[in-house]
């Protein structure tokens, strides 16, 4: 038998690493450089509402997302987290300031709306009708900051703002309600370890999907042996079966009608006593679902001709809708339908995040939500200004900045735990269970509730409804305060607002 060739003793062939290796070096490469940078520092000063002048300064960083566990990632970064926090100088010997943490929501949005909208000590000034003004759009001074209670520390999760993952792993969970909730309490705790800050007390603020996430953060900083003082949710969507309408949830249709007689009521579409204020328009919606809507809905088609007949009369009075409308759709009038169905005659579509806000239809008077109206009127001057202020404080913005990351938004894995069985974890995301654990473990925290009575993305009565739902005895309930606005979802964009909710937080910290 003749003998094997050898091998001839060629060099290795270089051979470039394939599209997954490189996505892989690239993401890695991109956050360890931006965990590199050198923390951004500036000075400012603003002068309060009563006169008091606040100097502070300002430290614009990356804070790592450190993975847990004993594996070989243990330690190792899993993202770089933009973080803008302002902290206010204080004599040698005095006592640690509290801190607040904020965050907005989407899934898929920055920190600019409550840092630029009400609690940081710069604001964009907008129209109070929720419309969208002229430019040129820029940040002002804000003698309503809360900066004046905490020292403020705004977080732009993973894929909002500058903030990425280093993996397409890291980035998939993440991107989801339980790994959200893990990667921000370790910003946290990152936050606190490098600014020296353990011991000062804690609060959190969250809005919209920020108070989804808030609501579990405040169990899970817990589990880190830190506690909150405090827990501010604005525009709550802790419970998204109150919020999505969807085939057999019947839920929203009645949570929502107090906000939609609200709306046709400041758009003047309702007659009669429903028309002489918000107040009366609200009061007749609460007590017809109270009374008979709840019920009506439950019977489905075993409620007979007569008595459907007076329901949807009830609901056509209350909603300003024509009678054939309602009857169209089955008792049932979704958020979608009445934006474009409640001001039709006037080709006009309504607003969902303030349904205050108009614009017009185009001229076939679509059936289809083009836009929100609502977020029109923020999302230009918010982001516009948001870029100018941050070139100012020496912030990279030739970088895309993800206001609103739609990508991350239809990425997002609603589901918790392992998504197996029949349970829980299978339904519409909940995050309430959370919060009223916390509240039992911890006897010192108190809630704060914001609630605008023109938001048609989280409306105030289904924020009722989840607050009613908490699993605690009434003595822990007892701690929560909840607050109403007569604006929409940004609540504090309008002027008068800005300065009732401010108001209502100084009353609740004392």
């Amino acid at each position: 038998m003749s003998e094997s060739p050898q091998p001839e003793n060629k060099p290795p062939e270089n051979k470039p690493p394939d599209a997954s290796v490189r996505s892989k070096l690239s993401q890695r490469d991109r956050v360890d450089k931006l965990l590199a940078r050198s923390p951004v520092l500036s000075r400012g000063a603003v002068t309060l509402s009563g006169g008091q002048v606040l100097a502070y300064g300002v430290r614009a960083a990356f804070v790592p997302v450190l993975a847990g566990g004993i594996d070989a990632e243990s330690g190792e970064p899993q993202a770089a987290v933009f973080t803008v926090a302002y902290q206010v100088d204080t004599p040698p010997g005095s006592a640690a300031r509290p801190v607040c943490f904020a965050f907005n929501g989407g899934p898929g949005s920055s920190s600019i709306w409550l840092h630029l909208g009400a609690l940081g000590p710069k604001r964009v000034p907008v129209n109070d009708d929720g419309s969208l003004g002229a430019a040129p759009y820029a940040v002002v001074d804000n003698p309503l900051t809360w900066l004046a209670h905490f020292d403020l520390v705004f977080i732009d999760p993973p894929h909002t703002g500058w903030s990425i993952s280093a993996s397409d792993a890291a980035r998939k969970l993440q991107l989801s309600v339980d790994g959200d909730v893990e990667a921000l309490a370790e910003v946290m705790r990152g936050w606190l370890a490098a600014n020296r800050r353990f011991g000062a007390p804690l609060y959190l603020a969250g809005e919209s999907y920020g108070t989804t996430r808030g609501a579990a953060l405040a169990d899970k900083l817990l589990d880190s042996g830190l506690a909150l003082s405090g827990l501010i949710l604005v525009s709550c969507a802790m419970d998204l079966q109150s919020l999505v309408f969807a085939p057999r949830n019947d839920l929203p249709y009645a949570l929502f009608l107090p906000a939609f007689a609200a709306t046709a009521q400041y758009h003047g579409t309702l007659k009669g006593a429903l028309a002489a204020s918000g107040e009366a328009a609200r009061a007749a919606a609460e007590a017809f679902v109270q009374d008979d809507y709840l019920g009506a809905l439950h019977a489905g088609a075993r409620l007979d001709g007569r008595a459907r007949l007076r329901i949807e009369r009830r609901l056509a009075e209350l909603t300003g809708l024509a009678l054939t409308v309602v009857q169209e759709h089955n008792l049932r009038i979704s958020d979608s339908a009445f934006f474009v169905e409640a001001l039709r005659p006037r080709g006009l579509l309504v607003g969902r995040l303030e349904s205050r806000a108009t614009a017009m239809m185009a001229a076939a008077r679509e059936r289809q939500v083009a836009f929100d109206p609502g977020i029109e009127g923020i999302a230009i001057p918010y982001t516009t200004a948001a870029l100018a202020y941050y070139a100012e404080l020496g912030l990279p913005i030739e970088e895309r900045y993800e206001t609103l990351s739609m990508a991350a938004h239809k990425a997002w894995n609603w589901q918790r735990g392992s998504g197996e069985g029949m349970g829980e974890a299978n339904g519409f995301t909940s995050t309430s269970n959370d919060l009223a654990r916390a509240m039992r473990r911890n006897p010192h925290m108190k809630v704060l509730v914001a609630s605008g009575r023109y938001d048609l993305g989280t409306p105030y009565s289904a924020s009722d409804w989840s607050l009613a739902q908490l699993d605690a005895p009434a003595e822990v309930l007892a701690r929560i305060t909840h607050r109403y606005y007569d604006a929409g979802h940004m609540m504090y964009t309008r002027r008068a607002d800005l300065a009732q909710l401010h108001a209502d937080l100084a009353a609740w910290l004392r």
